[in-house]
């Protein structure tokens, strides 16, 4: 005959906390964590304190931004025209102080795994971040030129308004203006999170060190990915699940990747790449050319090039 188990809460409570063998299994996460830091070298964070920056608060921090920039369509539901500046300049205010708060934990955590010493963390950082806010008003610039972009490259969009508040491949250049600054200017880790969550969102990956001019529109966007080298001219449009990358990957004489060359396409003025396409390498596509859906392409092609598959063949078939 089944016995029927006891469910009272005192049986329940009892086999909660001696099911799990919690103690012993958070030793050994402890244990292995301990095992990884000392293999690789690492030093530990400040006692008591989050020794790196934070994916919530980075994320906290680019919808006020966001919010600030537009504040009329990204801004609070309830926002009037007259009380504009005032939002405007509270949400930056909470916005570069909580930013502040993860730059001098970026650089303490930077200067601690070089050996240095952080005590002139904190200033740098304060540093950086009044450059990152001076420069809003011109990234603000540079996005009404992205914004106006995909309203007329795409007949699908009625309205400016439209495109800011419902194209992914906006909020995935409005994100790349913001994480580009901070790359290029001492804080790549920041950088590196605020791309991730754009890339997280809306399927575009474009890595924050690519150089990218105005009037870019990314168009639908899924899949697209730009590195961390490529360069991009002025009124350049792509479409989904295209790819700037890489043909390569150089190592050293001891087998680890190189760093930070250039590996990525120059893409020049007024180019258009069709869905699907994948360049790769450090080669340039000439201004105004117009690269077709699927195309696979590793070298460079002159200005005014029209370039598809079937010109991609050569007269036996065989692919170039």
């Amino acid at each position: 005959m089944s016995t029927i188990p006891d469910l009272s809460p005192e049986s329940c409570a009892e086999g909660v906390t001696g099911h799990w063998q919690l103690q012993r299994i958070v030793g050994e996460l402890r244990a292995a964590r301990d095992d990884w830091r000392t293999s690789n070298g690492r030093i530990s964070g400040e006692k008591g304190g989050r020794e790196l920056p934070s994916r919530e608060a980075m994320r906290d921090i680019l919808d006020a931004l966001c919010g600030a920039l537009f504040p009329m369509r990204l801004g609070p539901v309830d926002l009037r025209e007259e009380s504009e500046d005032f939002y405007v300049g509270y949400t930056l205010d909470v916005a570069l102080n909580s930013l502040l708060d993860q730059a001098r934990l970026e650089l303490r955590y930077a200067a601690r795994q070089k050996g240095q010493d952080a005590s002139c963390a904190d200033v740098h950082a304060e540093r950086l971040i009044q450059d990152f806010a001076s420069a809003l008003p011109t990234i603000r610039r540079i996005l009404d030129t992205d914004v106006l972009a995909a309203y007329h490259g795409d007949p699908a969009a009625r309205s400016v308004d439209e495109v800011l508040l419902c194209y992914p491949g906006i909020l995935a250049v409005i994100h790349h203006r913001l994480a580009h600054h901070l790359y290029h200017n001492g804080l790549p880790l920041l950088a590196r999170i605020s791309a991730e969550l754009a890339h997280s969102a809306t399927g575009i990956d474009i890595h924050p060190g690519a150089q990218i001019g105005p009037s870019f529109f990314i168009d639908h966007g899924t899949g697209v990915v730009i590195g961390e080298t490529a360069i991009i001219g002025e009124r350049v449009r792509i479409y989904q699940a295209v790819t700037l990358g890489a043909k390569r990957f150089p190592s050293d004489e001891d087998g680890q990747l190189l760093k930070g060359h250039a590996r990525h396409p120059i893409v020049e003025d007024d180019v258009v790449i069709y869905a699907g396409a994948t360049i790769l390498g450090r080669i340039t596509i000439g201004k105004g050319s117009t690269i077709g859906g699927n195309v696979w392409l590793t070298r460079g092609v002159p200005a005014g090039s029209n370039v598809n598959q079937a010109s991609l063949q050569h007269e036996d078939g065989c692919p170039k």
